[in-house]
């Protein structure tokens, strides 16, 4: 649960303006640099898979777990998933104990959003008995410190986390889950992995990845989520965010350095994550 804002002191506003007017931050990056990165997984015994992801001192954890449910009338041969995002008391002052509220649901909405439109997850491949059974996924979340843009961090962690899954074991004579029991088939996913990019707006300035007080003092935010099945990058996902509305040359821009961007992150991001998965095997 999110309580009233933290205002930051003017003059820490009037320093990061002023920073920014010399295309610099006050931590010396550049406008479209992310903060240190580090992706750990297997963090949780239980769940069929999980990650913790840093992006500078933000830090996020995510848990993967599967169970089994009657597929939806409308998709009668495909499985589910469902995100779910909780701040901890641990996070900040300005978070308290309680029950998801409009920055927690809206958070999962746009990481639900950008996996769901990539094609990342085989949705018919998850099924297990047409019109009877599918795999339901759920993705749960949680955040242990805010410091400043828990979306990208978010989508990160879910992805890390449903890569490094693996199925429980089906007994298909009881029709029930043994859960605790892992066995080695991993998610069908395919090649279409969505990357999560956060722009926020300070003034006239558009920077990426804001820390807590930059994002703090932002007057928008603008969410674009990509992917590259082939040889041509694919919009999967856009949401805004914030007070301000954005011109439409602020809208080209900004998906024009997304795929700079992209092309300067993921493959890093991606390759660490393999290498993970490896050396967990």
């Amino acid at each position: 649960m999110k309580i009233n804002s933290v205002r930051i002191p003017n003059i820490n506003k009037r320093k990061i303006i002023e920073s920014l007017g010399k295309n610099k931050r006050l931590n010396n990056r550049g406008l479209l640099d992310y903060r240190d990165m580090n992706i750990e997984l297997g963090i949780s015994k239980n769940a069929e898979g999980s990650a913790r992801v840093k992006i500078g001192k933000t830090e996020i954890i995510a848990g993967v777990k599967l169970s089994t449910q009657e597929p939806y009338p409308d998709h009668e041969d495909e499985g589910t998933m469902s995100v779910f995002m909780e701040f901890s008391p641990l996070c900040g002052e300005r978070y308290e104990s309680g029950p998801p509220k409009i920055d927690s649901i809206e958070i999962a909405r746009i990481v639900d959003r950008g996996i769901r439109e990539s094609g990342f997850i085989d949705w018919k491949a998850l099924c297990i008995k047409k019109n009877e059974k599918v795999w339901s996924i759920m993705v749960d979340i949680y955040c242990i410190n805010d410091d400043g843009n828990i979306l990208d961090a978010s989508s990160m962690a879910a992805i890390a986390a449903l890569q490094s899954a693996y199925f429980p074991r089906y007994d298909e004579k009881e029709e029930k889950v043994k859960f605790g029991e892992f066995t080695k088939n991993k998610l069908p996913l395919t090649k279409n992995i969505p990357f999560q990019m956060t722009f926020y707006e300070i003034k006239e300035n558009l920077l990426l990845d804001a820390d807590r007080e930059e994002e703090d003092i932002s007057n928008g935010r603008f969410t674009i989520t990509l992917s590259q099945p082939k040889n041509e990058k694919i919009i999967n996902a856009l949401q805004k965010g914030g007070k301000s509305a954005f011109s439409s040359q602020e809208i080209n821009l900004m998906i024009e350095n997304s795929e700079k961007i992209y092309d300067t992150y993921f493959l890093k991001i991606d390759n660490q994550i393999k290498k993970l998965i490896k050396t967990k095997n």
